[in-house]
């Protein structure tokens, strides 16, 4: 490849994944258009809409034939089967948890969430796949701890929803590098994997009279609208993560934390305390020092890395 059409590649590759961040950002907007309807119920319906839209991608994109194969391999390979449930399950207590906190008015901790979110990733590396830790990596994580400290001891609680999304988060990611699937794919056969449990969910729910979907037009839509606003952020991104560096990844994925946090602060008017303004700047110090160590590897290792998510 010339350097002309390698410069385009990143160009294109710098917009995609960083537009994926930004969409994911204003998520919050998306489900407060529809906070009067219960958690679980959006979350059932995002599960089932985004098979559905991501089985529609797949055809135009003609990834059907690889998508059948990955499920027939998956019957010979209970293990690997074993681990997609498992995804299926984190990323699913994942998206729930954060519809949960954005309309129970706790956007600036869901923040605090994704922005932990890489350095519990790092530990889960250390612990299960037995990486070791950078001097910078193991100073960026006790960084991190001392934010999570500061909140927990002024605040007399512990940031639970934030430590949820990103441990869950972080499992979800750890499990996706070890089996191996495509962030297109992987997303298709995960929800299908779930998707059961949620109509029963539905089912259920519309039994007892209490299901919002067919209800009014506005919030049938919405509802309906769920699954493309979880696929189209996960199209660029792939898009985007396998046209530049890792350490770019690590830069933009900030994007995303941050723009939840200026929501928060600033169109939600949640409180935000000089003592969340202290913990934060131990975790961002703490992100800067891993996104340096993520620097130093690249120029050691002398390659180019891609992620999937």
């Amino acid at each position: 490849m010339n350097q002309t059409a390698g410069n385009k590649e990143l160009r294109i590759g710098i917009l995609s994944a960083g537009l994926s961040y930004i969409l994911w950002g204003f998520l919050p907007l998306f489900w407060k258009l529809i906070d009067n309807v219960s958690a679980g119920e959006i979350l059932a319906h995002r599960i089932v809409w985004s098979l559905l839209f991501m089985l529609i991608i797949l055809v135009f994109i003609r990834k059907v034939p690889m998508f059948i194969s990955e499920l027939k391999a998956l019957t010979s390979n209970w293990r690997r089967a074993l681990g997609i449930a498992l995804a299926s399950i984190f990323i699913s207590i994942n998206w729930g948890l954060y519809i949960w906190a954005v309309n129970a008015d706790r956007v600036i901790e869901a923040s605090l969430g994704y922005y932990i979110n890489p350095l519990v990733s790092i530990l889960l590396a250390v612990i299960v796949l037995k990486e070791k830790l950078s001097r910078l990596q193991t100073l960026s994580i006790i960084l991190a701890g001392a934010g999570v400290l500061i909140l927990t001891i002024n605040f007399g609680t512990f940031p639970w929803v934030a430590m949820m999304l990103a441990v869950s988060f972080g499992f979800y990611g750890l499990i996706k590098k070890m089996v191996q699937l495509g962030a297109l794919v992987g997303l298709a056969i995960e929800t299908l994997f779930i998707t059961p449990f949620a109509l029963l969910f539905l089912s259920f729910v519309h039994v007892n009279g209490g299901g919002a979907f067919g209800g009014s037009i506005g919030i049938t839509a919405f509802l309906l609208f769920a699954g493309v606003v979880t696929a189209i952020p996960l199209l660029l991104f792939a898009s985007g993560a396998k046209r530049i560096p890792l350490s770019m990844v690590g830069l933009l994925q900030y994007f995303a934390p941050t723009i939840k946090l200026i929501l928060g602060v600033y169109l939600f008017n949640e409180p935000f305390t000089s003592i969340h303004l202290i913990a934060f700047a131990c975790i961002w110090s703490a992100l800067v020092i891993y996104t340096l160590s993520l620097t130093r590897w690249k120029r050691r290792d002398g390659s180019m890395a891609s992620l999937q998510q």
